[in-house]
């Protein structure tokens, strides 16, 4: 991994971090969907990237809730095509920061209010301990 230039650092899209404020009306997830499949449903929901969403994507999000649903309520492991499948679907919804990364996009995250930056680094203090 190399070091961006001016012009990619600057076609990077970017959003804030938490849930959008203009979030259209979505269909709450299905009540027999197992909890992990909800959690991850309604956790889309509070991330950044919501904001880049459009109806189809709501709808593949909630295609992959059902999916990971009816694999975690399953008797039998899950075989690698379906993990595959699932992974895929959530990659294309950019879940993870390494997807939101490759699709060149950037989630910031708010500071909290009050918080100061430390003016002594770890290797700083390390330093003046050792006595170096």
């Amino acid at each position: 991994m190399g070091h961006r230039s001016k012009h990619e650092k600057d076609s990077i899209s970017k959003a804030p971090s938490g849930p959008p404020s203009d979030l259209p009306d979505l269909p709450d997830p299905d009540s027999n969907w197992h909890p992990i499949a909800t959690d991850w449903y309604l956790s889309l929901q509070q991330s950044g990237q919501a904001a880049f969403y459009e109806p189809s994507d709501w709808a593949m999000a909630r295609y992959a809730a059902e999916l990971m649903s009816r694999g975690l309520s399953s008797d039998r492991p899950p075989n690698g095509q379906y993990v595959a499948a699932l992974n895929s679907v959530m990659t294309s919804l950019l879940t993870t920061e390494g997807d939101r990364r490759r699709a060149r996009m950037e989630l910031e995250r708010k500071k909290p209010s009050g918080a100061q930056l430390a003016s002594v680094s770890p290797l700083d203090s390390y330093r003046d301990i050792a006595g170096g």
